[in-house]
């Protein structure tokens, strides 16, 4: 039987405004009781979700969190996600367009893949109470006639702010979450690279460091090679590509310059454990 091909189209936030005559940079929705995504599928925008009570699970670029109470989950802009939400939960969800996000960023003070690695993130009350008021604030704005934007975006960046600061505290072991100024841009160019380019040589270039400097910053930062950074971004693509795309083995393998399907197998198997054609199921 022929199933039709997995391929989920990448939502962007106006498939989610209900007025569709309204340019928003940012949408307000609230998390009550049952829902699922049983697809996934992701996004061209930024996704805050917290959670006062919250059960079920939440599977972000194929790794799978428990849902659980006081909680928010960030989904970066191009993000794979899906989720199983129980009933008896409550939560408040933003969605801010790339444009605001891009604004939003600096106030998370981490480097984005910090986030992206730590998606979820455990709150004191403290912290979940001054969150969730920044939320609830921004609910009353978009009830009002005329909207004033500006405040919005204000509170948005505050919610960045207290995340961060929330952030710190989880992340705080040594000093080694300040990141090096090196690593916060070596991360962007692995983005920017890595189908055409594999060795750290290359990137140790552009940075003007050598590839040995590059390693033990990368070991200091975050415990990981430089290498297995750039491997890791090969096989998150490699699994979006498998899952959200309608694109071929074959195709695949060629998007990401490997030099053939043997080898891209290969790669593949030794890092999940599942052949490619397995993992696209």
């Amino acid at each position: 039987m022929h199933h039709q091909s997995d391929h989920f189209p990448v939502l962007g936030i106006e498939d989610f405004r209900k007025d569709q005559s309204l340019d928003s940079n940012l949408l307000f929705n609230e998390l009550y009781g049952e829902r699922s995504i049983d697809h996934p599928h992701k996004h061209d925008f930024f996704v805050i979700n917290i959670f006062d009570r919250g059960k079920g699970s939440h599977t972000i670029d194929f790794v799978d969190y428990e849902i659980k109470n006081k909680q928010v989950h960030l989904v970066f802009p191009d993000q794979v996600h899906q989720w199983k939400i129980e009933p008896g939960t409550v939560g408040y969800q933003l969605m801010i367009s790339r444009n605001w996000f891009e604004t939003l960023v600096p106030t998370l003070r981490f480097s984005q893949s910090l986030y992206q690695n730590h998606p979820v993130i455990d709150l004191s009350d403290d912290a979940f109470t001054s969150i969730i008021y920044e939320f609830k604030a921004i609910k009353k704005l978009l009830d009002e006639e005329n909207i004033f934007w500006e405040i919005i975006r204000k509170r948005n960046e505050v919610i960045g702010l207290l995340l961060s600061k929330a952030v710190e505290l989880t992340f705080n072991n040594d000093d080694q979450n300040h990141y090096n100024p090196i690593f916060s841009k070596f991360l962007p160019l692995i983005d920017e690279y890595f189908k055409e380019e594999r060795s750290v040589s290359f990137y140790a270039e552009k940075l003007n460091i050598s590839p040995n400097y590059l390693n033990v910053i990368c070991k200091k930062s975050i415990n990981s090679s430089a290498s297995s950074l750039i491997q890791d971004r090969i096989l998150l693509e490699a699994k979006r590509l498998l899952k959200v795309s309608e694109m071929s083995v074959k195709d695949i393998v060629f998007d990401l310059g490997f030099y053939d399907q043997a080898s891209f197998s290969k790669f593949f198997k030794s890092q999940t454990g599942m052949t490619p054609s397995q993992f696209k199921g």
